[in-house]
């Protein structure tokens, strides 16, 4: 098993379901755990009996929401303690230290940093970057219309102190208003369809999500990425 966590105050719910679509498309079983404040995915992944804490299956993905750490998971999957998730991929979306030590993010196979370059992103993603207390391996991925590397500069301005360390490589998401549309129009139907993203978006998925699987199955991924460009 695989865990991946996406950490920062950025709206990460398409980006994190996208690419699990993606790894479910080539058999991979995948587990997407909303610890946000505002659990967005409660909204966006149409349950039949929503509560407080659930999960439920969305696209071939089970969703999980509202819980605080693996253990509550468990014991809602009536499983006991010291069982193992039998999912190939977990992915954690962390909005907060506090969660990010409850899901023990540090231990994760890989953590990516999420950010656009709102003022409330950046800021609110350094406080959560500051609440970690040891050195943690991790990836920046921004959000924005042009990589610049003005942008990637202020941003090492505005975290210094940080205890990440980050790799030398970004991944870039040009985010255009033609994708926004797109992504608000798959939620209105509950679908999660590729067809009509920009071609920059659906490289950038492709890129985040074949950083997550074996150089082996590089096919394999092109495969599941030309299915869900069908729409099938």
């Amino acid at each position: 098993m695989r865990t991946i966590g996406f950490i920062g105050a950025y709206d990460k719910t398409d980006l994190i379901i996208y690419v699990a679509k993606l790894l479910t498309e080539m058999n991979k079983t995948v587990m997407i755990i909303d610890a946000t404040t505002l659990q967005k995915m409660k909204y966006i992944v149409p349950a039949i009996s929503p509560s407080k804490t659930y999960v439920t299956e969305f696209a071939g993905i089970d969703v999980a929401v509202g819980f605080h750490n693996y253990e509550l998971i468990k014991d809602y999957l009536g499983k006991p303690q010291h069982a193992v998730f039998e999912y190939d991929y977990i992915f954690l979306d962390i909005d907060s230290p506090e969660e990010f030590i409850n899901f023990d993010a540090k231990s994760a196979t890989k953590n990516y940093f999420v950010t656009g370059f709102d003022v409330y992103s950046l800021k609110r993603g350094v406080e959560i970057l500051g609440g970690i207390t040891e050195p943690i391996p991790m990836k920046k991925v921004y959000f924005t219309k042009k990589a610049k590397a003005e942008e990637d500069e202020y941003f090492d301005y505005v975290s210094l102190g940080c205890r990440a360390l980050w790799d030398e490589e970004i991944i870039y998401f040009p985010f255009e208003q033609g994708d926004q549309t797109t992504l608000m129009e798959n939620q209105r139907v509950s679908k999660v369809k590729i067809k009509k993203l920009t071609q920059a978006y659906r490289d950038g998925l492709m890129y985040l999500a074949n950083e997550l699987i074996d150089p082996k199955e590089d096919g394999a991924l092109r495969k599941a990425y030309k299915q869900l460009e069908k729409g099938v």
